[in-house]
């Protein structure tokens, strides 16, 4: 009797299993039949989209997918070319703004207004830096790069600059300071010189900007004598204004950069570069533009728009 049960209830629990398993491979079907039913609307409503997207694409005169053997749509290009054309340079237009980036050519173009910068003391010792070009023998660098700043209690001759020497085609040109800021020690707001070679030279003048904002993050390119292997750019960002009149920002400070150019992404002069934090060269302090640095400079001293040459 007991087996008897024991059968029964063996032959209901596999009918119980068996009935879910089905039910489950019903529910399994209906879903993946709906899903499927999903995917198809959703495709076909994409293909209406793209249909819709071509045709749009074609009537602003811009050339549809094509293969790559040569055959274009000539008609359609002909017709609107400058449609097209003006679409292509929008877009370069906006990827450069987004990522903040400089056309490659007005990169070069900036670098030749760069030079490297050597000085010599009266104590025998050699220095480096940059220098940029503002025109008619004109440049600008770092006060502490061609004036000895600071104190010196070594019990020795106070140290001196005697000699300023700009390097223009792989010739060293002599240069004399004509004007300079009121800085008496490095990272100043007045860390600035003007310097004027009497040799006439064929460089492209800076643009300079005195009205750019410095807004947090902003990305700007640094050029500058990096190590001494010569003039070298760098892509950065701002950080904050200092309570001294400087603005920080995350760039390469290396040694030799200083009194090279700082330049927003219209490829213009906004700032110098004059130091960085100690024991960090990502971390670089700018010297914003001012007029008064242009004052003893012939073609800036009416400098009252944001950019002039």
């Amino acid at each position: 009797m007991f087996l008897r049960r024991l059968a029964i209830v063996s032959a209901l629990m596999t009918l119980v299993v068996t009935l879910s398993f089905a039910l489950g491979g019903y529910a399994a079907q209906r879903m993946a039949a709906r899903t499927l039913a999903d995917s198809e609307a959703q495709i076909a409503a994409l293909r209406v989209e793209m249909s819709r997207t071509l045709g749009a694409l074609r009537y602003a005169g811009v050339p549809s997918a094509t293969g790559t053997a040569g055959r274009g749509e000539a008609t359609a290009l002909a017709a609107d070319g400058g449609s097209r054309a003006a679409i292509v340079q929008e877009i370069k237009r906006e990827l450069q703004n987004e990522m903040g980036l400089l056309p490659v050519q007005l990169l070069r173009d900036r670098r030749q207004s760069f030079v490297e910068l050597y000085t010599y003391d009266n104590r025998g010792a050699s220095n480096y830096g940059t220098a940029g070009y503002l025109g008619h023998g004109y440049f600008m660098t770092v006060k502490h790069g061609v004036i000895a700043l600071g104190r010196q209690d070594d019990g020795h001759e106070p140290r001196r600059i005697t000699s300023i020497k700009l390097m223009y085609r792989g010739h060293a040109l002599a240069a004399t300071i004509v004007d300079s800021g009121d800085a008496e020690s490095e990272v100043d707001a007045g860390d600035w010189a003007i310097l004027k070679v009497r040799e006439r030279i064929d460089l492209p003048a800076l643009r300079v900007n005195l009205r750019y904002g410095f807004n947090f993050a902003d990305p700007l390119f640094r050029l500058g004598n990096d190590y001494s292997k010569g003039v070298i750019v760098a892509t950065g960002y701002v950080g904050q204004r200092t309570g001294n009149g400087l603005v920080t920002c995350l760039t390469d400070g290396h040694p030799g950069v200083s009194g090279g150019g700082v330049l927003d992404q219209d490829g213009n002069l906004v700032g110098i570069p004059i130091g960085r934090m100690q024991g960090d060269y990502r971390f670089s302090f700018i010297l914003p533009l001012r007029r008064e640095m242009f004052r003893r400079v012939p073609a800036y001293q009416q400098v009252d728009s944001s950019t002039a040459e």
